[in-house]
């Protein structure tokens, strides 16, 4: 499919994720990586505020509010919480969370994983979504693809710029 990775390896694709559990069988798999030069320690709460802010273009997903800049020091993720927030409107839920590790939930039928797997450089960030089969057809998925493309890529990069500083 057009603009299913980005920033990820082969090993990154053919690893497993949580979201494989929940959709075993999708008809769309999207793949998309960042490489975060702090330890996992230092990403996971910022991985975390996706569930205040979506952390992407704000103007456009988050109706011009600028997503949090500063760390709010918000209680882990649970099972059943919303999973993110967008324009001030609470999003999905969260249905497998590893502290540390992973935050996995599903939004507009999509389930997607966020993984973080240290490395030399320090974590890399991965996102996996999985579409079923029966939320979109054939002709959507390419175009779901690309806006996810836009989307989640700025949202890496600023988890990555905001997990960074010092």
């Amino acid at each position: 499919m057009i603009a299913d990775r980005w920033g990820v390896t082969n090993a990154e694709v053919s690893r497993r994720y949580p979201c494989d559990d929940v959709v075993p069988d999708p008809a769309g798999q999207i793949w998309r990586g960042v490489t975060v030069n702090a330890e996992p320690a230092r990403v996971w709460p910022w991985l975390t505020q996706i569930r205040v802010a979506p952390y992407s273009y704000d103007w456009l997903d988050n109706l011009g509010r600028q997503s949090p800049r500063e760390l709010l020091g918000l209680p882990e993720p649970a099972v059943g919480d919303h999973f993110t927030c967008a324009g001030g409107r609470r999003l999905g839920v969260i249905l497998s969370t590893e502290p540390g590790h992973q935050l996995t939930g599903r939004i507009v039928g999509a389930v997607m994983s966020y993984v973080l797997e240290p490395d030399s450089s320090g974590t890399r960030l991965l996102l996996k979504i999985n579409v079923p089969a029966a939320r979109f057809s054939g002709a959507l998925l390419p175009l779901l693809s690309i806006g996810d493309l836009v989307m989640a890529r700025r949202q890496l990069l600023n988890l990555k710029c905001l997990a960074e500083q010092r």
